[in-house]
């Protein structure tokens, strides 16, 4: 299977107080370098593509994916502490390097559907043209791997709408288990799963 890296999205972002940085996770540890300020890429996106070495989609941000990032960076410039556990882009490993989707955490420890205080909630979206292929459940696994490994993280939440049947498939295959349901206001209803995982998994 081919393999997924990921690097942080939001961090090709402007920054305000201090230029955007990239970071490499959760292959490898972050690793900051310093860019020219650009404004949800704006005009410079062969910049941001040069630095995250990837190539973006022609039609990346789109208005949803825009306000969901805003959003992220708003997190993580007032807790720049918990940076890892925010947006990752998907990016395939040859040719140009084509960004397929982003995946990622809700936030750490404790911010999920079921506030668990214990458990991450996981979150993702590959892109229409690279569906069906096996991406989303590599890199839901590689997430899950690496809050494991880093963080001893046992527990995963995912919300899943009842009508989304490729990602209810995904959480079956992975072995999360359907343990309620709420309403969110911009989704509607979502499905809760659980995985929880041994120290020997």
């Amino acid at each position: 299977m081919i393999v997924i890296r990921t690097y942080v999205v939001s961090r090709l972002f402007y920054e305000a107080d201090r230029g955007p940085r990239l970071a490499t996770l959760p292959e490898n540890r972050p690793r900051r370098n310093q860019v020219a300020p650009v404004s949800l890429l704006a005009e410079r996106r062969s910049d941001a593509e040069a630095t995250a070495a990837l190539k973006l989609p022609d039609d990346w941000p789109d208005a949803h994916d825009t306000g969901f990032l805003r959003f992220r960076l708003r997190q993580m410039r007032e807790r720049p502490e918990i940076q890892e556990w925010f947006v990752y882009a998907v990016v395939l490993p040859e040719g140009e390097r084509p960004m397929i989707g982003h995946a990622g955490f809700h936030g750490p420890p404790g911010v999920n559907a079921v506030k668990a205080p214990d458990a991450v909630e996981v979150g993702y979206s590959i892109f229409e043209p690279h569906r069906r292929r096996g991406y989303a459940t590599e890199v839901v696994r590689a997430l899950i791997e690496w809050a494991s490994r880093e963080h001893s993280i046992q527990r995963f939440i995912a919300s899943i709408s009842p009508e989304n049947e490729p990602s209810l498939a995904l959480a079956r295959r992975l072995g999360f288990k359907h343990i309620g349901q709420h309403w969110d206001e911009e989704d509607g209803e979502e499905l809760e799963f659980e995985l929880r995982i041994s120290d020997g998994a």
